[in-house]
């Protein structure tokens, strides 16, 4: 089954409806668009909307009304939304998310990603505080951390790069700089962030490279980062993110719009953190994995039957996988002297780091571990394992004294749960496409 994340536009101005809508599209999130709030209602109700943004100038007296109606319309799936208008702070307790006009769709496709995983993370938090009940463990709601949000601005002092930091304090961030990449990287270290900032002045390759070297730790790899551009300077936005950049920021824009976008990215990281250690404490409950605290795979079965259900009902994909110590010369070795046994645990802990909050990851062998993605198809899940295995594919274990350290990779198999399809079969299956590929 292929389902495609859709995005609801309820604006009457074709100036804004058509060119994000364009934009979108083209993107990979297919939208549609509705005139007002009757229509935005029968279009919820008929569709399957991932997100929706709403042009307050349409949406009459009340905006934030209209926001909670489309909310319940697709309850119990949960539904970010989005103003474009001024952030005035009545919309703050209803809308996910306000933006200033006019909103670029790169912008909006990167805000709409974070709130999309960011509902999946919430509806899954739910999911495991049932799993964990049935087992007589009651995990605790998520910390609402106090204090304001840490920003790690890196890169030279340049006025307009001062002038966000500026906007970031007035915002109620606590902001720290860092001239260079090696103060970068020991401030990331010695410090906890809630997001960073990187200026992309007239050459941004060191920027690039940070925000790469922060995706190849496993302790740093979930802080958002945002490449903030100068006058005149281009990035082609595709490199960008695949250098690890979660959003780049117009020179255009205000520097109070940008800054209200790195606290966004700020708050929802702190949420996510703050989920991660709920979770994390489960590991303390003699349910999981001692050696990695992954799911072990009883609870797994379990779980995944439960996101099974849970996916049916709120008309989301779920897709699974089966990463398989890869079988070479080397990890043959290293088996056989015992060092591959020292070494799984650590490689069980390095990809329970790895996952997104949202996805379940459990040990079923050894050498085997397994996840569950929900609101994730095929290519999505086969794009997050190979992530994970390449992150891990960069760390050399122990091999022994006077031995070259060693190296792993994975045989990565991927199914979608099928409907109405036991969530078994679809394992199963995901675990002989990795056979296959070992083979």
């Amino acid at each position: 089954m292929t389902v495609q994340a859709r995005v609801l536009i309820v604006a009457r101005d074709d100036e804004v409806a058509g060119p994000l809508a364009d934009g979108l599209d083209r993107l990979g999130w297919r939208t549609v668009t509705a005139r007002g709030p009757n229509a935005a209602l029968v279009a919820i109700g008929d569709l399957q909307i991932e997100a929706a943004i709403i042009d307050t100038a349409c949406a009459g007296d009340d905006p934030a009304a209209l926001a909670r109606r489309l909310k319940r319309a697709v309850h119990p799936r949960l539904l970010p939304v989005v103003a474009i208008g001024s952030p005035e702070p009545q919309l703050r307790s209803t809308f996910d998310l306000t933006l200033t006009a006019p909103l670029h769709p790169a912008q909006a496709a990167m805000r709409l990603e974070t709130l999309v995983r960011m509902a999946v993370a919430e509806e899954e938090f739910e999911l495991r505080t049932e799993t964990f009940t049935e087992k007589g463990v009651q995990l605790d709601a998520p910390d609402r951390e106090p204090g304001p949000y840490r920003i790690l601005a890196i890169g030279e002092p340049a006025p307009q790069f001062l002038a966000l930091s500026h906007a970031l304090d007035r915002e109620g961030a606590q902001v720290v700089g860092a001239f260079t990449a090696y103060t970068a990287f020991d401030y990331l270290h010695e410090r906890a962030f809630d997001a960073a900032v990187l200026w992309g002045g007239e050459d941004h390759t060191e920027a690039l490279s940070i925000a790469a070297g922060m995706r190849r730790n496993t302790r740093l790899y979930h802080i958002p980062t945002m490449l903030y551009l100068a006058e005149n300077s281009f990035v082609g936005v595709n490199d960008a993110f695949q250098k690890g950049i979660t959003d780049v920021a117009s020179p255009e824009s205000p520097e109070t719009d940008t800054a209200a976008r790195v606290v966004e990215l700020a708050r929802s990281y702190r949420r996510q953190t703050n989920i991660r250690a709920s979770l994390e404490k489960a590991r303390s409950t003699g349910l999981m994995d001692a050696s990695t605290g992954l799911f072990t795979r009883e609870l797994f079965a379990g779980h995944l039957a439960r996101m099974a259900g849970a996916a049916r009902a709120r008309n989301r994909p779920l897709s699974v996988c089966v990463l398989r110590i890869a079988e070479t010369d080397d990890v043959a070795k290293a088996r056989a002297g015992g060092w591959l046994d020292r070494a799984a645990p650590q490689i069980g802990s390095m990809v329970s780091r790895l996952v997104r909050v949202e996805d379940t990851a459990a040990r079923l062998a050894p050498e085997v571990f397994a996840l569950a993605l929900p609101a994730t198809v095929g290519h999505e899940a086969k794009a997050a394992a190979e992530r994970i295995s390449a992150v891990i594919g960069c760390t050399a274990f122990d091999a022994g004294e006077g031995k070259t350290p060693f190296v792993v990779s994975f045989d990565i198999g991927i199914a979608a749960v099928e409907p109405g399809e036991n969530p078994a079969n679809a394992l199963e299956r995901a675990a002989a496409k990795s056979m296959r590929k070992a083979g």
